[in-house]
This record gives structure tokens, C-alpha cells and sequence, in this order.
């Protein structure tokens, strides 16, 4: 838990370069809730703390969740959120290693679908809010400066581009509106990009998997580049896929997670590669701009059935 703790430094800390202190704000919220909570489980459970407490898992739920909301969400969405992944995704399943969901995802999903405001209010990149700003806003509601909402955010990259391809514009169009811009003129796309570092480094040293991303990764390769070769005014490059939203977080540090994922190694592909369509999948014909937590999600629920049919034959056995 430490080494992937130290993988999610490199995209932490461009996030809080993009966003601004809220992020570590949010961050420090939703680590104190998750500990308060577990704590407070155990007991009721009448469960020991320190193993629960002294294995990491809670702060890197509680990490997860606080990269993947606004760094001005008021304070009790971390509370919600943490209550949600900490409570009932993790321990009321029997904690670590028995979950069947990922509670971090479980959390972040089930507050989009009820506060999707709340989580919809991401600051305007080009002027990121101090931390006093941040505390103001996070705990009062109250904006910096006594600014209005819609000075301070603005839409998500990919909730603009639907924005503006539903309007009939082409890609090209819509990359050039001075709100949208090219890939790499988005701050986040560098956040995606320290998110594939710190991911390579994990697997470098051997503290995940690669077949989960590297699938993932391929998958999206695959299925985005013929498109985008024959149509490019209506299709995305495959680099706009993968630099764009959650993805690479969600390929590197939430789909490869363990317990809720695929445990066999041709699993592991399989459920990559799945990762990576009902993402673009969901991009493409949801209710929401990107979908990596309800692609994760869905095939928590079939990981052990796709680990059944990845499992190897046994010698002698009829297929």
C-alpha cells in the first residue's frame, strides 16, 4: 500500500498544481473520515483495529476517492463518500480481501448519481484557489472574493467535448473553441500523464501487474485508432482517449486493484481490455462524460466469472 501510495504522488501533485490547494484539502478530509469511520465499524463489529488500520487499504481508498472529486466539494461529500466505500463496500463484506466491489469506486459512483452538482463543479484550471480560499469554500460555501460559481468552474475537458460535439460541431471544430484546446494544451492531460509515470514506476518495482493496463491500454489502441484513421472529424485519437479523464488512473491504480479485480494473469487481459470498452462505451452513449468507476464496477461483479473462463485447462479435463 506504501509503494502505490508513492505512485499516486507524481499525479497528486500535478493535480494540485492544476487545481490548487483544495486538492489536498479534499485529500486530508476523506483520509481522516476513512479512518474515523473503519475505526468506529471495527468497534461496533467488535473486530481488532490495528490490522484493519495499520494495512493502508483506507488511505488508499480514501486517496482515490478524493482524486476523482472537485477540489471544492463541500466537506460532507468525502464524509458520504467514505462512509459509502469504508462502511458498506468494505467492512460490512468483511473487510479487506472479502469486498466485492471497489470500495473507492463504490463511494464516487453512488454520490455522482445522487449530488452529480456537487461533483460536476471543477475549478477552472488557469486559476487555481489558495488554501484559505478552499477551506472557505469547502466547509461554507462560500466562493472566494465573493466570485459566482460560474466564474470559478468551468466544464470538465470531456464534458465540453460532448457539449460541443452535440451541438453539431466536428472535432476539429470543437478543438479549436479557445475553452477546449488541443491535447496538450490541457492541464489535464498532464495529469493523466503523471498517472501513467507513477503507474509505469509501480510496475517497475513489481508492486502490481502490468496485464490490467497494458490491456487496457492496447484495447483502447485498437478499437479507437481504425475510427479515428477513417473518420477523424467525428471520432478521437486514441491519445485523446487515453490522456483524458480517469483514464490512465483508472488503468494503472483502480482496475488492477487485487481483491475485486481478475486474479489470473490471461483474467487480468481479459478484464483490462473490458475496462477499456465500457469505457468508451459509456464516453460514448452514457448519461456521463467518462466512465471509468461504472466500468470498473461492472465487472467487479463478473471477475470471477471472467477468471473461470481465463483459467487455463486442466491436463486430462474436457474443456
Amino acid at each position: 500500500m506504501l509503494k502505490v501510495a508513492l505512485a499516486l504522488l507524481p499525479g497528486t501533485l500535478v493535480q494540485m498544481f492544476v487545481f490548487g490547494a483544495g486538492v489536498l484539502l479534499q485529500l486530508a478530509l476523506a483520509v481522516l473520515f476513512a479512518y474515523l469511520l473503519e475505526a468506529g465499524i471495527l468497534r461496533l463489529l467488535r473486530r481488532p483495529l490495528a490490522p484493519a488500520l495499520g494495512d493502508g487499504s483506507a488511505l488508499i481508498t480514501a486517496w482515490l476517492f478524493a482524486l476523482c472529486v472537485p477540489p471544492l466539494a463541500p466537506w460532507w461529500i468525502a464524509l458520504l463518500g467514505m462512509f459509502v466505500a469504508i462502511v458498506l463496500a468494505k467492512q460490512l463484506y468483511g473487510g479487506l480481501g472479502h469486498n466485492l466491489f471497489n470500495p473507492a469506486m463504490a463511494g464516487y459512483a453512488l454520490l455522482l448519481l445522487a449530488f452529480p452538482f456537487e461533483l460536476s463543479q471543477w475549478p477552472n484550471p488557469k486559476q487555481p484557489v489558495s488554501l484559505e480560499h478552499a477551506v472557505l469554500t469547502v466547509f461554507t460555501g462560500a466562493l472566494p472574493e465573493e466570485g459566482s460559481w460560474d466564474a470559478i468552474v468551468e466544464a470538465t475537458p470531456l464534458d465540453r467535448l460532448r457539449q460541443l460535439t452535440t451541438a453539431g460541431r466536428t472535432l476539429a471544430e470543437a478543438y479549436a473553441d479557445p475553452t477546449l484546446g488541443t491535447l496538450w494544451e490541457r492541464e489535464t492531460s498532464w495529469i493523466a500523464l503523471a498517472h501513467l509515470f507513477g503507474g509505469l514506476i509501480l510496475i517497475a518495482i513489481g508492486a502490481t501487474s502490468w496485464h490490467v493496463p497494458v490491456a487496457a491500454i492496447a484495447a483502447v489502441l485498437l478499437l479507437t485508432g481504425p475510427l479515428w484513421l477513417f473518420d477523424p472529424d467525428h471520432h478521437p485519437s486514441p491519445f485523446a482517449h487515453l490522456f483524458s479523464g480517469a483514464f490512465m488512473l483508472g488503468a494503472f491504480f483502480i482496475a488492477t486493484d487485487p481483491v475485486s479485480g481478475a486474479s489470473t494473469p490471461r483474467g487480468r487481459l481479459m478484464f483490462g481490455a473490458l475496462f477499456a470498452l465500457l469505457t468508451l462505451a459509456i464516453r460514448r452513449y452514457g448519461n456521463f462524460p467518462d466512465g471509468v468507476a461504472f466500468a470498473v464496477l461492472l465487472l467487479n461483479a463478473f471477475a470471477p466469472l471472467i477468471d473461470r473462463l481465463a483459467a487455463p485447462r486442466i491436463f486430462g479435463a474436457r474443456r
